[in-house]
């Protein structure tokens, strides 16, 4: 009778033990919002991912996609585990799957709507009926707040043309494509002085909370816990401000749904959101 007991034991022991073994052994997979090219977002997150490894003990992959709309289509599904997106993208992976907000940075966002310095466009009555880039239609500063205040608060008409990511838009704007473009501070402030020098700021959106750092419900809380302890205090040492300020999560403030998010919801954005076709 004694080895059933043994092996019932035995069993009762793995049952408990073998969650956490999985967990250890599982690579949780990190999204990020392309208002880069793939290159560019590998070199900004993959430092700081390998340190946050080494000082969590959890394994981490990033995945990348090819554009925004690409993006939005994986984290209403829930795929990523933990994810880099911006404030509406938020209310929408808070609605859709039940994400929450771990970190963002302490700097508020600010949509900018730009033009070349030696353009046409002087001021927003000259973009009237003109042609406008965007990264895409859900980038929130860049895009959809803008496209939504420049129609609605200022009666602007315009044709939006969706070319990708920030640093297309910019460029778009200098090459004489459109009449003016949709970015944010913190991309405009990372592009070289020779694109920098040349464009100038016609318009800025409010100041809204900024990207967070984001976990699907599925994450144990501990590890979610451990995620958000160890980015904060990355703040804390030089080398760790500067990964926190290459992914602009710079200050690693902690991060509530309903106090820095849940205000957009009556922006009444969703009028303004175009979701990928399937």
């Amino acid at each position: 009778m004694a080895w059933p007991s043994a092996l019932l034991l035995l069993a009762l022991l793995g049952s408990l033990l073998w969650p956490h073994a999985a967990r250890a052994n599982t690579a949780f997979t990190v999204g990020v919002v392309p208002q880069f090219t793939a290159v560019d977002i590998g070199l900004r997150w993959t430092p700081l991912l390998e340190r946050l490894q080494k000082e969590t003990g959890i394994r981490m992959q990033i995945r990348t996609h090819a554009s925004i709309p690409e993006f939005e289509e994986e984290f209403l599904k829930g795929i990523p585990d933990l994810v880099y997106l911006n404030p509406y993208h938020m209310v929408m992976a808070a609605k859709a799957q039940g994400y929450r907000p771990l970190i963002r940075s302490t700097r508020p966002l600010n949509g900018i709507l730009v033009a070349h310095k030696n353009g046409p466009a002087k001021r927003l009555s000259d973009l009237d009926g003109g042609i406008l880039a965007f990264p895409a239609p859900n980038a929130f500063g860049a895009s959809l707040y803008m496209r939504a205040l420049l129609s609605e608060r200022e009666k602007t008409r315009f044709t939006a043309n969706y070319v990708g990511t920030h640093q297309n838009v910019y460029r778009h704007v200098l090459m004489g494509d459109a009449l003016a473009g949709g970015g944010i501070e913190t991309t405009l402030e990372n592009e070289p002085d020779g694109v920098r020098n040349q464009l100038v700021v016609l318009y800025r959106t409010p100041d809204t909370a900024s990207h967070p750092f984001a976990v699907h419900p599925r994450v144990p809380q501990e590890i979610a816990l451990r995620i958000q302890q160890v980015l904060q205090r990355m703040a804390n040492d030089q080398e760790g401000r500067k990964l926190l300020q290459q992914v602009e999560l710079d200050g690693a403030a902690s991060a509530d749904y309903t106090r820095d998010y849940g205000p957009l919801e009556a922006l009444r954005l969703d009028r303004h959101v175009v979701l990928k076709k399937k």
